[in-house]
This record gives structure tokens, C-alpha cells and sequence, in this order.
């Protein structure tokens, strides 16, 4: 829980102080710009208007503009009343010539400085927030524009006093600005508590779920609600329990055949042992009964050499040594070590005269996988029935196919061939000594190879077993085509 609460406080607090960075820096940009923009719509305004001045200034000295002097000088007064303003106009050197304010007036006792009159002169404007180089104790909005008047330049000078009303504006918008913002704050604030809850609660239930399977409860699932990234998670960890569910299932089942198929040997070589040593078993006997025990001590050792090689299989330590090498040939081998149940049984043997089939691969693994279907094959084939190999390939692999005659399966044992530990009913009675491991261990070998195997049966006529493995050198083609019956019903 401590975890969960610290995930839940670090993605709020990370959340929250995004959205108010992210205010900081819009209030801020903001307001910058608001304070850019007053300032310029401050020297717009004055620039127009001395514009305007100048130019009436010019008309009026020209005598075109109708105004008398004293209509000019209302002119100019109204003007600078309205904008709350100073004007006032010197000439080429900086010298004041008239102005608005009261007799007398501050200015004719002041000279510009040249550097300004100089800027203006050149570039035919100037604007500045400040002092006027010493002409004003404080700071004055002033833009200034020149006006040619009776081959003369004037210059006209606008300026108003910067009272703080810029800092009033920004002050007005900053309060705004912080209601709005601390508003905006609290919505978001809230809304990211109860996003934050929706995407911490799917995480809790993982956490008691995986809690659950660590205790070994398979059973409980995660209800997936969603196809974003957490419910691909509530699906993978569904999909997990499952599999070790089924894992525990298979482990179980795995140690009750084991412990049952080591107990059904070790009782009988007990009973029969204990029975020759206290005399209940007659010294005539003692020979048939010490028979039993070696098959069944020979029974032990094979299960366990078994289980050895399947548990390096399914760990991945079984080192192959892949070489060519024509599995007919392996095929011929083994079936020579049966040749006594085969004529016993009267058996007519198919497919031998094949001519090489070269493949890649563990020669005594694959002895191995030739072995076990050969002699299932063997075992349960009917009298004077019929052993049959095969051999096709296609472009990417080449088929090698174990059928024989007789009962067949059903289709609800297929399923269950390749299990570990699965016998049918038929086998139990005709297989005393197999442990039912020898069709899972080829499987494995097989898939080990990269191939794959396939059971086709028709009850009361033939079973078949088909494996796979990868075509890796150019070979012969052989005339059957096996692609289509991989593809054939496998149940």
C-alpha cells in the first residue's frame, strides 16, 4: 500500500506542478506581451498625433492652413489637453520655439541634446520612455517627428507623462490573471485527484492480484475494462495466470503419474524381494519371481534415464550435433532390431527400398524419435498387418511418416497422444513396461529440431505419425507432396 501511495503522490505532484509551471510561464509570456503591446499602442498614438501637428505646423507656416496664430495655438492646447500631453517645437538645433505649457514656457530656457536632435534629423522620428536627456525630472513618453517649413526643419515634440498608468494596467491584469489562474489551479487539481485514483486503482488490484498468484491462487482474474496499455496488462497478467495455472495443473498431475509409476515397480520388487527372504515365496519359485523383479528394476532405470533426458530437453541442455546423414538408412536399422516381433506377428514391412533421403540433423536424437514410433508402431499393429514408411518433402522441409495397420484411435484420444504419462486404455493392457513418455520425449525432440509432428487415424483400419524437420540443402524432390497432409484434420 505504501507503494501504491507513492505512486499516486508522485503522479499528482508531477501533474500538478506541470499545470502550475506551465501557468507560470503562460502568465508570464502573457504579460509581457500585454506590457509590449501598451507600450507601443502608448507611442502609436503619439506618433500620429505629432504627425498630424507637423504637418499642420508646416501648412501653417506656408500660410495654406487658414489658421492665424492665435487659431493655431487653440489648436495646439485642445490637442494637448485631450491626450494630456506636452507639445513643443524647436528648431534644427534643438532650441524650443513654442510649446503648450503656461508662460513662461520650461523649455526655451532648455537646448535638446544634440545626440537626439541628430537621431531625428537623420532618421525623421525618434521615441523614447524616459527623461529627454535631462530635459524632464521624470520619465515621459516622447515621440518625436521632423517638419520641413520655409526651407527650415522643425522638429515636433509629444511627450506625456508615464503617471504608472502601464503599471496600473499590468497590475489590473496580474489580478485577473492570478484569479483566473488559481481557478483554473483547484478544476485541475481536482480533476487530476480523481485521474490519478482511476489509474492508481486498476494498478492495486494488479498488485493484490499478482499478491494471490505468488500464494499459488490461479484462479483469480483481472476484469479488463479497457484496450489501452493497463488493460493489455490486466490482459498479459489474465494470460499469466492462466499459464501457471496450467503449469501447477501439469506439475501435479506430473508428480502423481511419476509417483505413481515409481510406486507400482518399487511395491512388486519389495513384495517379491521381502517374500523370497522370510521363505513365502518356495526356492522353486524364487527364480520366476526374481525375473519379475529385474524387469522391473530394468522398467525403473528406464523411466528414470527418461525422465533425465527429457528434463535436459525441456531445460534446453541437450547439446546437437547436427550432421548429414540418410535417415532411410536409420529407419532399416531399427526396424532389423524388431525383426522378431515382426515375423511373430506376420507383419509385411513397406517403404524400405526408398532411395536416400539426406537430412540435418542429431542422428542420435533422431535414432531416438525413429525408435519410439517404431516400436509403438510394432506393438500395436495387428497380426498380419502391415508396417509402412514414407518419405516426401517440399521446398522448406522433408516428411517422414511411421503407419501402421490395426484398432487405431479415437478421436478423442489424438488429443492426448503426445501427454506425458498418456496411455489408452488399449496400450495399458498390451504395454506393460512403457511409462507412457516415449510419444511426448519424440515431440520434443522433434520440435527441438524446428519440425513439427502430426497423429492421422481412421478407427479399426491405421494410425500414422508424420514429423517434420527443415529442409537445408538443396536435395531431391521427392514424388509425393506432404504439405497436404500437414495440412489434413489432426483430430
Amino acid at each position: 500500500m505504501t507503494m501504491q501511495k507513492s505512486i499516486f503522490s508522485k503522479y499528482f505532484t508531477i501533474c500538478a506542478a506541470l499545470i502550475l509551471t506551465s501557468i507560470v510561464i503562460l502568465g508570464t509570456v502573457f504579460l509581457g506581451f500585454a506590457a509590449q503591446y501598451n507600450k507601443t499602442q502608448t507611442f502609436d498614438s503619439l506618433n500620429r498625433n505629432a504627425k498630424s501637428i507637423g504637418k499642420l505646423f508646416a501648412e501653417y507656416s506656408a500660410g495654406t492652413s487658414g489658421f492665424t496664430q492665435t487659431t493655431f495655438d487653440v489648436y495646439l492646447k485642445n490637442t494637448a489637453e485631450t491626450l494630456g500631453a506636452q507639445i513643443f517645437i524647436t528648431d534644427a538645433e534643438g532650441k524650443t520655439i513654442y510649446c503648450t505649457e503656461q508662460t513662461p514656457c520650461r523649455h526655451t530656457a532648455q537646448t535638446i541634446p544634440s545626440d537626439i536632435i541628430t537621431t531625428l534629423v537623420t532618421t525623421g522620428n525618434y521615441a523614447e520612455l524616459g527623461k529627454l536627456g535631462g530635459v524632464y525630472d521624470g520619465r515621459y513618453h516622447t515621440v518625436a517627428v521632423t517638419a520641413a517649413a520655409n526651407l527650415q526643419t522643425f522638429c515636433i515634440f509629444v511627450s506625456v507623462y508615464d503617471m504608472g498608468q502601464q503599471q496600473v494596467f499590468l497590475n489590473e491584469l496580474i489580478k485577473m490573471f492570478l484569479i483566473s489562474a488559481a481557478v483554473v489551479l483547484v478544476i485541475a487539481s481536482i480533476a487530476v485527484y480523481f485521474i490519478s485514483v482511476q489509474l492508481v486503482k486498476p494498478l492495486r488490484q494488479m498488485s493484490e492480484a499478482a499478491k494471490k498468484f505468488g500464494r499459488g491462487e490461479f484462479d483469480t482474474r483481472l476484469e479488463v475494462t479497457s484496450y489501452d496499455e493497463m488493460g493489455q496488462l490486466a490482459m498479459s497478467l489474465n494470460q499469466m495466470a492462466q499459464s501457471l495455472s496450467t503449469t501447477e495443473s501439469a506439475r501435479r498431475s506430473f508428480t502423481a503419474n511419476i509417483s505413481h509409476e515409481l510406486k507400482t515397480p518399487m511395491t512388486t520388487i519389495s513384495g517379491f524381494v521381502d517374500g523370497i527372504l522370510d521363505g513365502t515365496i518356495p526356492p522353486e519359485k524364487q527364480r520366476h519371481y526374481l525375473t519379475i523383479v529385474s524387469e522391473e528394476t530394468k522398467r525403473l532405470s528406464r523411466l528414470v534415464r527418461t525422465m533425465l533426458n527429457l528434463s535436459r530437453i525441456e531445460a534446453g541442455e541437450m547439446q546437437m550435433k547436427r550432421t548429414k546423414f540418410n535417415i532411410v538408412d536409420t529407419i532399416c536399422q531399427t526396424v532389423f532390431l524388431f525383426e522378431k516381433q515382426i515375423e511373430e506377428k506376420h507383419l509385411e514391412v513397406r517403404g524400405l527400398d526408398h532411395e536416400k533421403v539426406m537430412v540435418e540433423a542429431d542422428p542420435d536424437l533422431m535414432y531416438q524419435v525413429v525408435y519410439n514410433l517404431t516400436e509403438n508402431a510394432v506393438k500395436f499393429v495387428n497380426d498380419g498387418g502391415y508396417l509402412a514408411f514414407d518419405f516426401s518433402s517440399d521446398a522448406k522441409h522433408i516428411y517422414v511418416s511411421v503407419k501402421n495397420s490395426g484398432t487405431g484411435l479415437t478421436k478423442e484420444e489424438i488429443p492426448k497422444i503426445f501427454d506425458r504419462f498418456y496411455k489408452t486404455d488399449r496400450s495399458r493392457g498390451l504395454d506393460k513396461n512403457g511409462v507412457g513418455l516415449g510419444l511426448y520425449i519424440v515431440r520434443s525432440i522433434v520440435s527441438l529440431h524446428g519440425g513439427e509432428i502430426i497423429v492421422r487415424s481412421t478407427e479399426g483400419e491405421f494410425v500414422e505419425f508424420m514429423f517434420s524437420l527443415p529442409y537445408m540443402r538443396q536435395g531431391v524432390k521427392f514424388k509425393k507432396n506432404a504439405a497436404a497432409v500437414l495440412e489434413s484434420e489432426n483430430t
